[in-house]
């Protein structure tokens, strides 16, 4: 069950947001807690048992951590062994290089636990930070459990440090408004999934259906254009549709995505892009190094490793890897070969333009695709535009249009800026209605093709 389902939108959030709010205060985490269980039990049986195990462990290496941490050597071994033990879940079930873990665990064979890779960062995060005397140990399971299943941030994250999430949770307010806010961020995702991101994706297939030996290059730079939007509208989609769940449980969480495309510099869409990940990344990895690197161009060496990890999180393939390197090449490079002014347009030219050759990595099965399908989009197999060609951009023109523009924040700007009392009452007034309308497009739409699952990339 994801958050694009018939069931989770008609069923399973009404269900359990009439239960929390009428349940009392002071059992409501515990209600939170038995909602995010029931969620992973709809996921599978068996993935309610692993995370459960998954949440006793990190807990317990978290107490041992906090007891011992007045001496450092022998509080770094429960952190060292729950890091370990974190790692090879992660790599045992993203990898095909650990099999053995199946059988150890007698995992079904197509068994993969929904958003490892959000909460193991958020594990190890939280040890480091218990280790380093940033934070306690939780006293309260629930509380920890909760941490780490909580629904609605469990597919697409935001990755919160605990302290950090221990605030939001304590500061939650619930009421008819947030609700209400929560609920068109809920279906502005879901819009964003549904409408957008699965029909790019048709879009992507189409052109991917042609041999990349023989695909023109036009083609070829529609082809995977549309890769790059349809994998913003997914991830920002899910992204939002949790955040907008949280919102109605009275949690405020963090946006991961601030319209990184068609931003006017690389370091803007860096920064936009995913961007407690990049934090994540930057707090425990990168900026430890630093302390040690005197150096510019070692930090900067450091800057790049730090991005070719990220881009390895997110596949964990060399193709990931490589593109995470290039991205960040392409920052250390825009330092020193760029002026510090720029028009805004130039600057949305070059960056997109960068950003599409590294996503041509992000989207190759293999590192040998990606390069033919870079020689491809150069105009290596001879062949500038085609039939096919024409015929997707007469059939996509409307879509490429509208995304393109949605993946903007120029209408929030134009809101924002407009003075006028009268513009800002309409869309108020309108916006129930337009939301409402949303919801029943995506509905038919999901009812039509069964299902809205995550379609590029599992996390």
């Amino acid at each position: 069950m994801v958050y694009s389902s018939l069931l989770f939108i008609y069923g399973f959030l009404p269900a359990a947001l009439l239960l929390y709010y009428l349940t009392p205060k002071r059992f409501r985490e515990a209600v939170m807690l038995a909602e995010s269980m029931a969620f992973c039990c709809f996921v599978s049986l068996y993935f309610l048992f692993f995370i459960t195990a998954y949440s006793v462990v990190n807990y317990l290496f978290g107490h041992m951590t906090g007891r011992l941490r007045k001496n450092e050597k022998l509080a770094a071994v429960p952190l060292t062994l729950g890091i370990i033990f974190d790692l090879i879940m992660i790599f045992g079930f993203r990898t095909k290089y650990f099999a053995w873990l199946h059988d150890i665990l007698h995992a079904p064979e197509s068994f993969y636990p929904v958003g490892i890779s959000f909460f193991t960062l958020a594990a190890i995060g939280t040890l480091i930070d218990i280790y380093k005397g940033r934070i306690k140990a939780e006293k309260s399971f629930i509380r920890y459990a909760l941490y780490i299943m909580f629904f609605p941030r469990l597919i697409m994250g935001p990755i919160l440090r605990y302290g950090v999430f221990k605030k939001v949770l304590d500061s939650r307010r619930e009421s008819l408004s947030n609700i209400g806010v929560g609920m068109s961020l809920f279906i502005k995702g879901l819009t964003k999934k549904v409408i957008a991101a699965d029909n790019l994706y048709m879009l992507y297939t189409a052109t991917r259906s042609s041999d990349v030996d023989s695909i023109s290059a036009a083609t070829a730079w529609l082809g995977i254009t549309a890769y790059l939007f349809c994998l913003y509208f997914t991830l920002s989609g899910f992204a939002d549709m949790g955040t907008g769940v949280a919102y109605c449980f009275g949690l405020k969480l963090p946006q991961s995505f601030n319209y990184p495309l068609l931003s006017t510099r690389i370091k803007y869409f860096a920064a936009r892009w995913q961007s407690q990940v990049t934090q994540w990344l930057r707090r425990y990895v990168t900026k430890p190094v630093y302390v040690v690197c005197s150096e510019k161009w070692l930090r900067e060496a450091v800057a790049v490793c730090g991005w070719t990890i990220f881009g390895f999180w997110y596949t964990v393939s060399p193709n990931g890897a490589i593109w995470g390197m290039l991205m960040g090449i392409a920052l250390t490079a825009e330092n020193y070969i760029l002026p510090k002014k720029i028009m805004n347009f130039t600057g949305i030219v070059y960056t997109f333009f960068a950003v599409i050759l590294c996503t041509v990595f992000l989207s190759g099965d293999s590192l040998a695709f990606s390069v033919k399908y870079l020689f491809a989009m150069i105009g290596g197999n001879g062949v500038l535009a085609d039939t096919q060609f024409f015929y997707l951009v007469k059939s996509y023109i409307v879509l490429l249009l509208i995304t393109m523009y949605a993946s903007t924040s120029l209408f929030r700007n134009m809101m924002i800026r407009s003075g006028k009392a009268r513009i800002k009452t309409a869309i108020a007034v309108a916006s129930p209605f337009i939301a409402a309308a949303a919801l029943i497009i995506c509905t038919a739409l999901i009812s039509y093709s069964g299902s809205s699952d995550m379609l590029l990339i599992n996390l």
